[in-house]
């Protein structure tokens, strides 16, 4: 009989959902899809034309250490190319980050609900997590400097936050980064970034590269860039933080076209102002109708909003009925939620429809 840890035995997997052709095969509906929050524009024309061109290459490993894309972004940034980590998607750089600087027994610290690939991997490695719970929907930094202790690690602070939205802002973020010990590796978790109002939210990368030597920030090529499906993320940090990662990452962890992609794609900035603009308006959408539906809503700094819909389940079952996949919010312990993403205009205006039929608004 195979021997598995107990910590691996009640681990609950991720649940992606059912792909959209096959929900449309089942249900003989078109469907539209809002529930992973994805870029409704899709990938830059110039990072589909770099997709092509790649995949005539496929047959030879991918750049071990992206060379290339190191260059560029580096550049792009205004860092140094040491600066610099990349994974298969934000979720391998939480992996490498905890594999490099962690053991079994570690304590962790994170808010919850947040994104969820914190508690998979904590779990998973057997680490000892703990789980503060939001404020008002943010992330209470004075409670979560409260809790670390000797035997903690590593934070996680998901800035903005999935599933809220929600952010926290420079004031509070540099008394929060004071607080912390400097042998504790505080992760700021940026996928949201090009979404968020650059005049409150904190600029931490010039502290990531020198200021501190136990801050650690990850973006990712997957939302405002559109490249989810290619999973390419990365961290800045510095040196020597990059130094051990690098090491324990693996080689061609990063694959070849989303490379290519991704270089592209930040030659296309006018792409990911189209994105923030579509994204803004269809915030605003949202939070209109939300409020002639008499809906409480969280106002959002990402490109998705968490509404109160009631029983967040059932709502989600009749939206899925009816061709319109959101995400329910019941595995983030906010039951009454359902977290929807901004699409183009025609999309939120169907999902607004059918909310309005399944609420009988």
């Amino acid at each position: 009989m195979l021997k598995v840890g107990e910590h691996i035995k009640t681990l609950v997997p991720y649940n992606p959902g059912k792909p959209i052709e096959e929900l449309e095969r089942e249900k003989g509906i078109k469907a539209i899809k809002l529930a992973s929050n994805e870029n409704p524009l899709g990938p830059s024309p110039k990072a589909i034309e770099a997709i092509k061109r790649a995949a005539e290459k496929v047959h030879r490993y991918p750049e071990g250490g992206c060379y290339y894309l190191r260059k560029k972004l580096a550049a792009f940034l205004e860092v140094g190319e040491e600066n610099l980590v990349f994974g298969n998607g934000s979720n391998e750089i939480i992996e490498i980050l905890m594999r490099t600087f962690l053991v079994p027994g570690d304590e962790v610290v994170y808010a919850w609900p947040a994104f969820v690939v914190y508690k998979l991997i904590s779990q998973a490695m057997g680490l000892k997590a703990k789980e503060i719970p939001l404020k008002n929907m943010r992330h209470d930094l004075e409670a979560m400097a409260d809790a670390v202790t000797e035997k903690t690690k590593m934070v996680f602070v998901a800035n903005p936050n999935n599933p809220t939205g929600t952010a926290v802002y420079t004031e509070e973020v540099e008394r929060f980064l004071k607080m912390l010990p400097d042998d504790v590796i505080v992760v700021f978790d940026e996928a949201y970034y090009e979404f968020a109002d650059h005049t409150k939210f904190p600029q931490l990368k010039s502290k990531a590269v020198k200021g501190y030597k136990n801050l650690v920030l990850m973006r990712t090529f997957s939302k405002a860039y559109g490249l989810a499906g290619l999973r390419i993320g990365y961290c800045i940090t510095n040196k020597e933080i990059a130094d051990y990662m690098n090491r324990v990452r693996q080689p061609f962890n990063v694959n070849l076209i989303a490379q290519e992609a991704a270089i592209a794609a930040l030659d296309d900035q006018d792409h990911v102002r189209k994105t923030i603009e579509l994204t803004n308006e269809g915030k605003a959408y949202f939070y209109s109708e939300f409020e002639r539906l008499d809906l409480e809503y969280v106002p959002s700094e990402t490109n998705f909003v968490l509404v109160k819909v009631g029983n967040g389940r059932e709502v989600f079952e009749k939206l899925l009925d009816r061709g319109v996949i959101v995400r329910a919010m019941d595995g983030y312990s906010l039951p009454e939620y359902i977290r929807v993403n901004v699409g183009l205009p025609e999309e939120n205006r169907i999902f607004i429809s059918v909310l309005e039929e399944v609420l009988g608004r």
